[in-house]
């Protein structure tokens, strides 16, 4: 493995489950030192318990990103415990609102207004805590998890494809006010992803991954690696001349 990411400070929020815990492994095997962050504080410490029985450098906090002094304590913390801040991977999502996200007609505002307080107003929280360490260090980067439902134009789930527009957005602006200082904002956009959890839960229907293989150019589904092998080059300083990107990692099944 790449030793890209020797001795940098990194968190990812949402770090305890799926394409988050993904990243975390792929940023402490290429000698990152990592702030495992999510909700559920549990799943976090797994998480970093598993990192730093193998030899990295791991620790866990919980964070909700819709609370700003939860957002800004954690950040305190893992900036005071890291020395310092070269990296964030902002990868929270509240995914129970999806169920309910139906259309602009039907749609219950209440269900609008908990997708854009987290996928897009936590997002802006997170930014506004990490900016002043990230500027400090010469080769600061954030990385947002945005979705190919940004650009899809979908028939459904409109709450949660404006909050995704909206954070490329905000991405863009990030690295349009803050490129010339050094610093990177980039978004990776998954398409259909299998995570371990979905894996092991067997919820998803053998017909339905058929279809979904089907709607690529691909051989195969997205894995939770695949989407962390690009935050890890994004983060990294093979990506230094990356910014302001919605970059899709799907196997074809969006062009662009």
């Amino acid at each position: 493995m790449l030793q890209r990411m020797c001795g940098r400070a990194i968190i990812v929020i949402g770090a305890g489950t799926g394409i988050g815990a993904a990243t975390v492994e792929r940023l402490c095997a290429e000698g990152a030192r990592v702030c495992v962050a999510d909700i559920n504080l549990a799943a976090a410490q797994a998480v970093a318990a598993r990192m730093t029985e193998i030899g990295h450098e791991a620790h866990a906090l919980a964070v909700d990103i819709a609370d700003e002094d939860s957002v800004s304590a954690c950040f305190a913390d893992a900036v005071a415990r890291l020395g310092g801040l070269d990296g964030v991977h902002v990868n929270a999502a509240d995914l129970r609102t999806i169920f309910h996200d139906s259309d602009a007609l039907s749609l219950d505002m209440a269900t609008f207004d908990r997708t854009m307080a987290v996928n897009l107003r936590g997002h802006l929280l997170c930014t506004r805590a990490a900016l002043p360490h990230l500027l400090q260090s010469d080769h600061g980067a954030i990385v947002y998890t945005s979705s190919s439902a940004s650009v899809a134009g979908e028939p459904e789930r409109p709450s949660y494809a404006a909050s995704k527009s909206g954070l490329n957005a905000l991405m863009r602006h990030v690295a349009s006010k803050w490129g010339k200082r050094g610093l990177t904002a980039n978004c990776v956009a998954p398409g259909f992803v299998m995570t371990p959890e979905m894996i092991a839960g067997g919820a998803v229907p053998p017909d339905f991954i058929d279809q979904c293989i089907a709607g690529t150019r691909s051989t195969r589904l997205g894995k939770a690696e695949d989407i962390a092998a690009m935050v890890a080059l994004l983060l990294s300083n093979d990506g230094r001349w990356i910014n302001g990107q919605v970059i899709h990692v799907n196997g074809g099944a969006l062009l662009s």
